[in-house]
């Protein structure tokens, strides 16, 4: 499935370690405050960002993730429409960009970013067109996985974990194998387009690492799936961008979810809870990328650095709630968002969290193959 190696150093370790260091350092400068950053200032009117701009651009991307009042404040200043596509898991996204598909910015999880670099699929960034790129918070700047940021721009971040109808639960939930539970049987749910945090965080039901290639683990994962198959659902059968109605509906008592589900859901119930499960919670963070094959790439680059400045990074965490490494956007995000441990979640909460690392080519592989059994229930 991969064309080439992973570096070791991007293969778990020490880059794991330095990013859960990250995350949980983030985590707390979110709540005490950060200064001396662009906080929003007007658009940059330079020549290079009017310059030669294309009247279109592709942007690929989950469903529902980028608040269209952004794309629309980008053509008005701009005068360059943004065409939104959405897919419904990162290994459709990466096929799609294998297969030559042209998208010319994707919202990429970081963990893959190393090795569609690789592969030369990424674009390297023109930082000179990204004046707004000191906005980001240094702890999530030239990473282990992107060095100088040459590939991509952090996005934003967060936790995966269990969220549940508490008035529905027969007692209190606090472990991924809650999942399993037969009193659940029929009333729990998973986002299914998300297969690789669906293994991982089987993986850690198990006690393994959410990022394990043994063969005898992963077969246990696959065993363990299968068991709950019979009785799961499919969250994009009821809402492709949140879980909201499925949980105010009473239909699921339990379900992985992230902090916007639970946000949105506790609005129409507040009997919804979040639960970090005690195996440990699981970490991921979300990239923009430029796809080499893209023709409009100082477009992209004006349209990123746009996302990038303070006010309109705000917006965008306003209304899709996920944690933003962006430093200039806190005096323009909701006080609340900021501190809701949802979001921002208290450092002893993340003490057994494990971050999503890139996977080796056989790694992938066997990822790949375990899915395929599960879901087409081969031997």
């Amino acid at each position: 499935m991969m064309r080439s190696v992973l570096p070791d150093e991007c293969r778990g370790g020490e880059m794991g370690k330095r990013l859960i260091t990250i995350l949980l350092g983030f985590a707390l400068l979110a709540l005490v405050g950060l200064t001396g950053c662009d906080e929003g200032k007007p658009p940059d009117q330079s020549p290079a960002s009017k310059q030669q701009l294309a009247q279109e651009l592709t942007f690929y991307n989950w469903a529902g993730d980028m608040p269209q009042s952004v794309l629309d404040a980008f053509t008005r200043e701009y005068g360059v429409k943004v065409n939104y596509v959405s897919y419904e898991s990162q290994e459709d996204a990466i096929a799609n960009l294998r297969a030559g598909q042209v998208y010319d910015v994707v919202v990429m999880e970081s963990r893959s970013v190393p090795i569609l670099a690789q592969e030369g699929l990424l674009a390297e960034l023109n930082h000179a067109n990204l004046t707004h790129l000191k906005n980001i918070a240094a702890n999530f700047r030239d990473l282990t996985y992107d060095p100088g940021n040459r590939y991509c721009i952090p996005y934003n971040w967060g936790t995966t974990g269990l969220v549940v109808r508490s008035d529905l639960a027969a007692q209190p939930v606090t472990r991924w194998t809650d999942l399993w539970d037969p009193r659940y049987a029929g009333r729990v749910a998973l986002w299914m387009g998300q297969q690789r945090e669906v293994i991982a965080l089987t993986l850690k039901s198990l006690g393994y690492s959410a990022n394990s290639e043994n063969p005898a683990e992963l077969e246990a994962v696959l065993n363990r799936l299968r068991e709950l198959k019979p009785h799961v659902l499919k969250l994009e059968d009821f809402d492709p961008t949140t879980s909201a109605e499925a949980m105010s509906s009473g239909k699921v008592v339990l379900a992985m979810g992230y902090a916007a589900d639970v946000l949105t859901g506790r609005e129409k119930n507040d009997a919804i809870r979040y639960v970090l499960p005690q195996e440990g919670a699981l970490l991921w963070g979300d990239t923009f990328v430029i796809p080499a094959n893209s023709t409009r790439k100082h477009t992209a680059e004006v349209f990123l650095n746009f996302l990038l400045r303070g006010d309109i990074n705000a917006r965008i965490a306003n209304e899709n709630r996920y944690a933003t490494p962006n430093e200039a956007a806190r005096p323009f995000i909701d006080p609340t968002l900021l501190n809701d441990p949802v979001v921002f979640p208290p450092n002893q909460d993340l003490q057994n969290a494990e971050i999503v690392l890139p996977l080796s080519p056989e790694g992938e592989k066997r990822y790949a193959d375990l899915w395929e059994r599960f879901i087409d229930g081969k031997p």
